[in-house]
């Protein structure tokens, strides 16, 4: 089924785009996933004004956990061996556990925009562990372009908000964002035997045991006449967009592309995450916003290049 599965992918971008590389269908999958991605943070935002934390980080595994399990038990796939476990419950760590409670937590703590300003460092570490554990030595110009894309991010955000000290937020959602990082590398070369998708089923069917009862249990607390539909909205879309579809893509265009390569497209999620701002909470969007995207996207293609 995996070979099935790459074989239609690959007729379909050559239906499109005969002339596309691997590396080119890798970075059109991973731009699908960050679109997917980048509406995480104001998802969870609206989500989490209205609903425990716990609830929303657990809850939207257990959903994307349980759609997991019905398409691995529809679709034949191979079973992932021992060899492979240690790989899966790093992904589980980081992007089923850590990842969506930890941010969820931070997020009670500030804004959408300032959780967007520390989420901007998770390219350069997802770069960095995948570097590490592929083995892969990239020349010194990718990482200036990643470093510098980095910074061009946070001295943007930066500009637009006043100075604030570090706060215990702070260090949760950076914390979030390393391990996320972690488990996206980890998830990229898994995907190389196991397929794209499988891998993150895989790590989410494994970890039903958890977020099945801490999610019953949350909810049991949560009185649902409190609950706005703009809440469940949010949460809906981290179970199913986030959490689950927003993989697939992702996790094919890092096998193809290349981690350090393809990862740099996160760049482009707190630009994106600007939209849905603009669309769920109303937020301006203002053109110095878009010149400093142009900028970033020439850095992204130019580390490209220099990789």
């Amino acid at each position: 089924m995996q070979q099935l599965s790459s074989t239609l992918s690959i007729k379909l971008a050559s239906k499109f785009s005969p002339k596309w590389t691997s590396k080119q269908q890798g970075y059109a999958f991973g731009l699908l996933g960050v679109l997917l991605f980048s509406g995480g943070i104001p998802a969870t935002r609206l989500a989490v004004l209205e609903l425990p934390a716990i609830f929303v980080g657990a809850g939207r595994a257990m959903v994307a956990g349980l759609l997991a399990a019905v398409l691995l038990l529809l679709v034949p796939v191979v079973k992932p061996t021992r060899r492979h476990l240690a790989g899966l419950v790093i992904v589980a760590f980081g992007a089923v556990f850590a990842y969506p409670i930890l941010s969820a937590v931070a997020l009670q703590q500030m804004s959408s925009n300032h959780a967007t300003l520390i989420s901007a460092l998770m390219p350069l570490m997802t770069a960095m562990f995948g570097a590490y554990l592929g083995k892969q030595r990239l020349k010194p110009g990718f990482w200036w372009c990643a470093v510098a894309s980095s910074a061009l991010v946070i001295s943007y955000n930066l500009s637009q908000q006043q100075a604030s000290a570090v706060s215990i937020g702070d260090a949760t959602m950076l914390f979030a964002c390393l391990c996320c990082g972690l488990a996206y590398a980890k998830g990229a070369l898994l995907a190389k035997t196991l397929g794209s998708w499988q891998v993150i089923c895989w790590a989410l069917l494994l970890s039903l045991p958890i977020t099945i009862p801490v999610t019953v249990w949350q909810f049991l607390q949560i009185e649902a006449s409190t609950v706005s539909a703009s809440g469940w909205y949010g949460f809906a879309y981290l179970a199913l967009f986030s959490m689950f579809l927003g993989f697939f893509a992702w996790y094919k265009g890092l096998a193809l592309g290349g981690v350090a390569q393809v990862s740099q497209l996160q760049q482009l999620s707190p630009f994106l995450a600007i939209f849905w701002a603009h669309w769920w909470l109303g937020e301006a969007i203002q053109p110095l916003q878009m010149m400093v995207a142009l900028l970033l996207v020439s850095l992204i293609l130019l580390g490209r290049r220099l990789a």
